[in-house]
């Protein structure tokens, strides 16, 4: 699904609001998140998941192609770590009790 796609089905979902009110929300949503982000915060929805960001540190990395050697420095990536609701979506199989991967 896209953006676009998303903020379709809220409209749908939500005969009161327009189109543009809806794509407004999913923005706003998104821009708070990606800020908290950026700020280095947390974001957790519960029963969803958790957004945080993680550090890489600076390392030596090989170019497959020469063989050579190449330094890539070091960086802040998002990760996201699933909610127990998600995850039960997701694996309706699963048993109760049955540990999932933290």
């Amino acid at each position: 699904m896209i953006k676009s796609e998303l903020v379709q089905n809220i409209a749908n979902r939500n005969p009161h609001l327009f189109q543009r009110d809806a794509g407004h929300i999913v923005k706003t949503v998104l821009d708070e998140i990606s800020a908290a982000l950026a700020e280095g915060k947390r974001v957790e929805l519960r029963g969803f998941g958790a957004f945080s960001v993680k550090n890489r540190p600076a390392r030596l990395a090989r170019n497959p192609r020469k063989n050579t050697p190449v330094p890539v420095e070091e960086k802040w990536v998002p990760f996201f770590k699933i909610g127990k609701n998600l995850y039960d979506r997701l694996n309706p199989e699963a048993e109760p009790g049955e540990s999932r991967k933290k």
